[in-house]
């Protein structure tokens, strides 16, 4: 029979002989995931082949049914919400904040590759010549797409595992502090850093404020993992923010 301590490991037992559940593990979580993504952003950016991403964000989901126990899991948040009410909440603020990181980008911005959603949607490979339907269509399916699969895996990860493994060392604020900072700072692979007629650009002042921006996104995202009492909260979120986005993407650029 299990004994009290190792039901109350967050660790599975084959982990727990190597790694404790602290802001070092989640240090080598980051260097093992965050650092590969980064790269592999970037080559997908440059080569238009976004394969390698999707076993990215699978990897991300999968960590803490890994390396976690089941207490482990509910410990960060892979449980029930405790308030459901706040679940649609969660949707509405994630599409407004995308919303209004359109109109930052388009008032700075206008139409250029300085705007992160002009630069975001070349990946979308949306055809030119378009009708209303196939482009209905097409947005249909990259919005599903976008709304389960990388807000599942960088949810999971930046705000379940990472996040859980720095608050036990540092607290809940430091530890949404780190998570929220790694999350954005991953993301200048998506914007920031980008590749333009052929050559990479570091673009200072737009990686800035998108930056900044990821940064925010991330702090909300935890609040509503707190309001909800379940990564859920976090989750649909994200969800409605990479919503706001694929529509903006669509339909307003």
């Amino acid at each position: 029979m299990p004994n009290q301590q190792s039901l109350q490991s967050e660790l599975k037992p084959v982990w727990n002989r190597l790694f404790a559940f602290n802001w070092k593990f989640g240090i080598l979580l980051l260097f093992v995931l965050c650092i590969p993504r980064f790269l592999l952003v970037l080559q997908a950016n440059s080569s238009a082949n976004y394969g390698s991403i999707g076993l990215i964000m699978l990897i991300s989901a999968s960590c803490p049914f890994i390396f976690l126990t089941r207490y482990g899991r509910r410990k960060i948040g892979l449980t029930k919400p405790t308030r459901y009410s706040v679940l649609v909440l969660a949707l509405l603020a994630g599409i407004i904040f995308s919303l209004l990181l359109y109109y930052l980008g388009i008032s700075l911005y206008n139409h250029t590759e300085s705007n992160w959603y002009v630069y975001i949607g070349k990946s979308y490979k949306i055809p030119a010549s378009i009708n209303e339907s196939d482009k209905a269509v097409i947005f249909s399916i990259i919005a599903l797409t976008s709304m389960v699969f990388s807000p599942i895996g960088e949810e999971f990860f930046f705000r379940g595992i990472v996040h859980s493994s720095f608050a036990q060392s540092f607290g809940t604020k430091a530890g949404s502090l780190v998570d929220s900072l790694a999350f954005a700072l991953t993301h200048i692979a998506h914007f920031g850093l980008v590749f333009v007629n052929h050559q990479w650009l570091f673009l200072p002042i737009p990686a800035l404020l998108w930056v900044v921006s990821m940064f925010l996104v991330s702090m909300l995202f935890f609040r509503f993992k707190t309001y909800s009492g379940s990564i859920l909260g976090a989750v649909l979120c994200h969800s409605g923010f990479n919503l706001g986005m694929t529509y903006s993407i669509f339909y307003l650029l």
